[in-house]
């Protein structure tokens, strides 16, 4: 399974800390991958997805969560990857 396909799984703390830690080995094993590999870089993508993430779910016909869940915040910590 990738691990965008692993996000729709996340449901508890648990969770998302096994989704962290796939998420750190993709940034050693595929950086080059990255757009966003910096620090800097990758929270200002964070920054930019949490502003624009309600269109990110209306588009995909998902619910657009009036809360925070642990799958949300996989979706962030996700997209930061490569959102410019």
């Amino acid at each position: 399974m990738h691990l965008h396909e692993t996000i729709n799984e996340i449901r508890s703390k648990d969770d998302l800390l096994r989704f962290l830690t796939a998420l750190r080995k993709d940034l050693v094993t595929n950086g080059e991958d990255w757009q966003n590999p910096t620090l800097d870089r990758y929270l200002e993508a964070m920054q930019g997805w949490i502003y624009d993430m309600d269109g990110y779910y209306s588009n995909t016909n998902q619910t657009i969560p009036e809360q925070p869940t642990w799958k949300v915040f996989a979706d962030i910590l996700y997209a930061a990857k490569t959102y410019e």
